[in-house]
């Protein structure tokens, strides 16, 4: 590729020897052969960068979906949503829901128990990690604190 480039500019810079009679046929032709050449290079590297992004995006992908699996289980949801607050939720979240996603009690749904004004401004999902993210925009809205919840940690 370097050495295609060089001849590329070296003509650029020397225009001339595409000109003169005596240097033209064979200066043409050099050219031509490292224009083509350079073309196909770059076309390849262009198609093995492609490949290294979709390889990654891949890999990304994969990671994201292991990430995902692992926090299938409310618990796991629920720790990774609430960090250093995920003892109280999970009290909350039993008391309130048993810890099922589908739970109802009227207006209520989620592990959390969230009314239709809370889900509509907070969010909500099918999934435990949905209902874990609104949960805690609703928590961390409320001041990190429990008071919005029937159901209360305990020391």
């Amino acid at each position: 590729m370097q050495k295609d480039t060089s001849v590329v500019r070296f003509f650029q810079s020397h225009r001339w020897l595409l000109r003169d009679p005596r240097f033209a046929t064979e200066a043409k032709a050099r050219l031509d052969t490292a224009q083509r050449h350079l073309a196909a290079v770059e076309a390849e590297a262009e198609r093995a960068r492609l490949e290294v992004v979709r390889r990654t995006a891949a890999v990304a992908k994969r990671k994201q979906l292991r990430f995902l699996a692992s926090l299938r289980t409310p618990e796991k949801a629920i720790c990774h949503v609430f960090g250093s607050y995920c003892d109280q939720a999970l009290q909350v979240a039993r008391c309130e829901s048993g810890l099922r996603t589908g739970a109802e009690n009227g207006q209520y749904l989620g592990m959390f128990q969230m009314g239709s004004n809370e889900r509509a401004l907070f969010g909500h999902g099918a999934s435990a990690l949905e209902q874990a993210k609104a949960a805690h925009r609703y928590f961390v809205r409320s001041g990190r604190d429990w008071s919005p919840w029937a159901c209360k940690p305990w020391a």
